[in-house]
C-alpha cells in the first residue's frame, strides 16, 4: 500500500537489484533480451496476489518481476519467493532475479527500474496507489473495485488520462470469451430489443463479535487501516496470519461495501458491455437490504436493486438470480456467467452454482455468426497479458480507467440507496443525484490523515 506524500524529499530512493547470470541463456536473447522486459513491481502480496495476479503476469515473457511491497512482512516474504522460485524453475538459475522488498511502496514508485505496478491491496488502498502510482509514470494493473468513493474513482481516472498511462483494472471477466460473445450477440440484437438486465449476486453473512488483540509482528497495522478511522486490531477484521482464506476485511464496511462492490465490479461491468452503457451510468437506483445488527463484518447480506437507464433498459440485480448476467430482449434471453472458473481457491461461489457459462432461449443463437459489417467487440485472450501488450504498443486496454470507474461508481451509488433505502435519481453526466444532499455527501468521505487521496502531494 502507498502514502500520500510518495515524492516527499525525505524518502532515500531504493533501487531493485536484478542480477543477471553471466552466461546469459537463449531464452532472454533477441524479442526477449533484459531490454525489451516489462519490469513489474508488486504491491500487496496477499490472497489475490498470490493465486491470481502475480501468476497471471509471471506466464507472460515480456513481464520481469523484480520487487514486492507489502505492509505485513511475512506475506512480502512469501511473495519474493514466490517469484524467485517461478524464475529459479524457469531459467535453471538460482540467482536469475534477487526481487527487492519494500515496506513502503512509495519507495518502490521511486525506483526508475520499474516500468509498472500491480495493485492487489485491500479495497480502501486501490485509488491512492493507483494515482500515485501514474504520477511517478508508471503503468498500472490494479484490481477492483477501483476506488472506494465515487470521488477518489473520478480523481484516478482523471490523472490517469492526464499522465498517459496504461491502467487496467482486474475485471478479468472481460477476457472471457463467453461475456464477450454474450455482448456481442446482444448489441447485434440477437435477441431482439434488449430492454431488462438481471444480474445474480450474493450477500455476505454476519460474523461474531471480536476481541482486541495485539498486532502481529512485522505488520504495519497503522498504514493498513490508511485512511479510514483507526479501530483496533482483530484477526479476523484482517487478513489470516497463516494461510490465505478469504479475510474478513472483505465484509467490513469500513474497507469497502461487501459483494457490491467485490462481485459487482465484474458483474457491472460486463452487463454494460452488453448495454452499451460503458461510458454513462444509470439515471435512477434504488435497492433494498439487510445489514447485520451485531458483529464484526457488517457489510449487506441479502439486497435487491433496481437501475433505470436512459435507453429503456431496467437491470435488477439479487442474490435471488443466478450468479451471473440474464439479458432479456423482445425475441429472447442470453444467461452469461463465469462457469467452472475461479481466480482463487477461496472465491464465494462455488463453481456448482454457475456451471453453464453460457445459456440462451434458443441455442441456435449461441453459434450465430456475428458479420463482417456488425459490432465486434474487444478480443483479449487473458487480462495480465492485454495490459503488458498495451504497454508495449501504448493501445487502449480492454479495462481501461473510465470503464472501470463508471462500473465501480454503479456499485457504490447501489450501496448508497441500500443505506438510504429509497429510490435516488442519478445523473451520470455530472456524477451527482439530484436534489439530494444526504446521498451526495456519501459521494466522499473523511480521509484519516496523512493518508487518502485528498492528501496526496502532487509536484
Amino acid at each position: 500500500m502507498e502514502r500520500r506524500k510518495f515524492l516527499q524529499t525525505t524518502l532515500t530512493g531504493a533501487t531493485a537489484m536484478v542480477v543477471v547470470p553471466t552466461i546469459i541463456p537463449s531464452s532472454v536473447l533477441g524479442k526477449n533480451a533484459p531490454s525489451n522486459k516489462i519490469n513489474i513491481g508488486q504491491i500487496g502480496c496477499g490472497r489475490i496476489a498470490q493465486a491470481h495476479d502475480m501468476p497471471g503476469t509471471l506466464q507472460h515473457e515480456v513481464a520481469r518481476m523484480i520487487a514486492v511491497s507489502d505492509l505485513d512482512k511475512n506475506r512480502m516474504t512469501d511473495g519474493k519467493k514466490l517469484v524467485e522460485d517461478f524464475y529459479k524453475k524457469k531459467t535453471g538459475q538460482d540467482n536469475y532475479v534477487n526481487v527487492k522488498m519494500y515496506d513502503d511502496y512509495k519507495e518502490m514508485l521511486l525506483n526508475k527500474d520499474i516500468d509498472a505496478v500491480i495493485i492487489s491491496t485491500p479495497d480502501h488502498w486501490h485509488a491512492q496507489p493507483a494515482i500515485e502510482a501514474a504520477l511517478a509514470g508508471k503503468h498500472v494493473y490494479v484490481q477492483k473495485p477501483t476506488s472506494l468513493t465515487v470521488s477518489e474513482g473520478r480523481i484516478m481516472a482523471n490523472i490517469v488520462k492526464e499522465k498517459g498511462i496504461i491502467l487496467q483494472v482486474g475485471t478479468q471477466q472481460r477476457s472471457s470469451n463467453q461475456f464477450r460473445l454474450a455482448a456481442e450477440l446482444v448489441r447485434n440484437g440477437r435477441i431482439g430489443r434488449l430492454h431488462t438486465v438481471k444480474i445474480g449476486l450474493p450477500g455476505d453473512p454476519s460474523g461474531p463479535e471480536a476481541a482486541e488483540m495485539p498486532v502481529p509482528k512485522g505488520f504495519n497495522y497503522d498504514m493498513w487501516l490508511g485512511e479510514t478511522p483507526f479501530v483496533p486490531y482483530t484477526e479476523i477484521g484482517v487478513h489470516p496470519q497463516k494461510g490465505y482464506d478469504r479475510p474478513g476485511w472483505l465484509r467490513r464496511e469500513q474497507f469497502g461495501a461487501g459483494m457490491i462492490t467485490g462481485w459487482g465490479q465484474h458483474h457491472f461491468d460486463s452487463a454494460a458491455w452488453g448495454m452499451d452503457t460503458e461510458l454513462t451510468g444509470p439515471i435512477s437506483i434504488q435497492a433494498v437490504a439487510e445489514f447485520p445488527k451485531s458483529g464484526l463484518w457488517n457489510v449487506h447480506g441479502d439486497f435487491m436493486a433496481k437501475a433505470e437507464y436512459a435507453n429503456g433498459i431496467t437491470m435488477y440485480t439479487s442474490g435471488g438470480y443466478p450468479n451471473g448476467i440474464h439479458y432479456e430482449g423482445t425475441e429472447g434471453w442470453i444467461f452469461v456467467s463465469r462457469g467452472d472458473y475461479v481466480a482463487s481457491a477461496s472465491d464465494p461461489v462455488a463453481k456448482a452454482n454457475s456451471a453453464k457459462a453460457l445459456d440462451a432461449s434458443d441455442p441456435k443463437m449461441l453459434t450465430s455468426v456475428i458479420g463482417e459489417n456488425e459490432i465486434h467487440l474487444y478480443k483479449s485472450d487473458e487480462q495480465h497479458g492485454n495490459w503488458l501488450e498495451c504497454i508495449q504498443t501504448k493501445k487502449e486496454p480492454i479495462s481501461p480507467a473510465e470503464i472501470g470507474h463508471r462500473a465501480c461508481t454503479i456499485c457504490l451509488i447501489t450501496h448508497i440507496a441500500m443505506k438510504l433505502n429509497r429510490k435516488l435519481n442519478w445523473n451520470p453526466g455530472t456524477e451527482r443525484f439530484e436534489n439530494n444532499d444526504q446521498a451526495n455527501s456519501m459521494l466522499s468521505r473523511p480521509e484519516r490523515f496523512p493518508y487518502g487521496v485528498g492528501n496526496i502531494k502532487r509536484k
